[in-house]
């Protein structure tokens, strides 16, 4: 299946700052609850993200990160995830997040 430009540009991905990260216990697999800030224009979002393997809740505040930010609301468990933090597997299958490389402005859309 081929993608067209304009329906690539329909996923809205921006650049949002970890705000702060806590522990999800309730999840069913393994997962960290993320607060988000997109800059003003979308403002502050939340996420649940499985990265429990490579990032620790005390070290991911302050990390720019890659996100989709016009998907729908999604309910996992008592928590309501609102953008999809984005992320690659590792050799073993778990996810390793994508950041800018260099310092870029909160909400910043990837093209």
């Amino acid at each position: 299946m081929t993608l067209e430009f304009d329906d690539f540009m329909k996923v809205d991905i921006r650049v949002g700052e970890i705000l702060r990260a806590e522990p999800f216990p309730d999840a069913r697999k393994p997962a960290i609850k993320l607060f988000l800030d997109f800059g003003p224009e979308i403002g502050p979002r939340k996420s649940s993200a499985q990265i429990t393997r490579h990032y620790d809740v005390a070290d991911l505040p302050g990390r720019k990160v890659l996100a989709v930010v016009n998907f729908a609301p999604r309910q996992i468990g008592k928590f309501m995830s609102e953008v999809l933090v984005l992320g690659v597997p590792d050799g073993d299958g778990e996810v390793v997040l994508l950041t800018p490389d260099k310092d870029v402005p909160l909400g910043a859309r990837m093209f």
